[in-house]
């Protein structure tokens, strides 16, 4: 079973982070993973704690499949692989329109076929093959890379339904999966298939203020159940009738009423709070569940940060259990 935790830490310098990476791994953390949207690259958090704590397993959750052109992407993730052979994970992912399209000025068409491409393209130029291949999405002539890892590293797609979630099983080496509670773990994972490893994304905020946890959580399940994707796959995961309220209030523009109408049930299941020995049984909720890797995604939302990392640690309360 794999512990991690998503880096950077939330206003903590990259400059500043080798003790809180170095401690991490002293309190038993197996994993370091970053995301990639408006903040730090996906890659050179992860550069340095390659050379701060060589024990420590490295992932990606996620690259976009768009925002990097094929070559660049296998070079990026040829050099990662090169840093910390045998301990890189690459995971890609659509992104979404906003970040994709808005952002960077990339058409965001054919997601899912684009991501489907790149899986193929990288599986072959990590493994130092000379690729000339016309894909749906893209072409490549000739290329090959100069410095092909000597550990190929495995490809993890994000997936969130079972178009995706095929794709990560069929031809990725697992999935990642996020925004979602510990009991839909095993509708998710069926998908997927047997034998892949399931990174989960987990949200947690250890935290007693149950007035703040619950305006945390309204804030960010309105930001993220609203777009289009979020939505559907809570609809297939069943939660359509808790969150119809909120979804007819945001699009008739009132959102102080959208915010009011999202069940406490839902931020509970969603987002992990209490005191930091009732956050840890929940974690190990997901791993019960089927869920191979959890990476914590830690909220600071007024509690110390710093502690929060040391109360969550697998040394905190005992080894993470199958």
């Amino acid at each position: 079973m794999g512990y991690g935790i998503t880096i950077p830490f939330n206003g903590v310098p990259l400059a500043e982070h080798r003790p809180w990476v170095e401690e991490v791994a002293q309190l038993g953390y197996t994993d370091v993973w970053t995301a990639e949207a408006d903040g730090t690259d996906g890659f050179t958090p992860l550069a340095l704690s390659a050379a701060w704590a060589p024990g420590l397993r490295l992932g990606t959750a996620i690259i976009p499949a768009f925002t990097r052109g094929p070559a660049v992407l296998a070079q990026s993730g040829a050099a990662l692989a090169e840093t910390a052979p045998g301990r890189f994970v690459l995971g890609v992912g659509t992104s979404s329109d906003v970040i994709v399209a808005r952002w960077n000025g990339i058409p965001f068409e054919q997601p899912y076929r684009r991501t489907r491409d790149m899986v193929r393209f990288l599986r072959a130029a990590l493994s130092g093959e000379k690729v000339t291949a016309t894909f749906d999405t893209f072409a490549v002539d000739g290329f090959r890379l100069a410095r092909p890892p000597a550990v190929v590293p495995p490809i993890l797609v994000a997936g969130l339904r079972p178009g995706m979630l095929h794709l990560a099983g069929r031809e990725g080496d697992g999935a990642i999966i996020n925004w979602l509670g510990a009991a839909d773990v095993a509708q998710v994972a069926a998908e997927v298939g047997p034998g892949k490893e399931i990174v989960a994304r987990v949200f947690v905020l250890p935290s007693e203020d149950r007035e703040a946890v619950l305006a945390v959580g309204r804030r960010m399940v309105a930001a993220y159940l609203n777009v289009p994707v979020y939505a559907a796959f809570h609809e297939w995961l069943g939660r359509g009738p808790q969150l119809q309220g909120m979804w007819e209030a945001w699009k008739a523009g009132d959102r102080k009423a959208a915010l009011a109408a999202i069940p406490e049930q839902v931020v509970d299941d969603l987002i992990l709070s209490g005191p930091a020995p009732s956050v840890r049984a929940q974690i190990q909720a997901y791993l019960d569940a089927g869920v191979t890797t959890v990476t914590l995604m830690l909220l600071a939302a007024g509690t110390d940060q710093r502690q929060a990392v040391r109360d969550l640690a697998p040394a905190a309360g005992g080894s993470v259990t199958a």
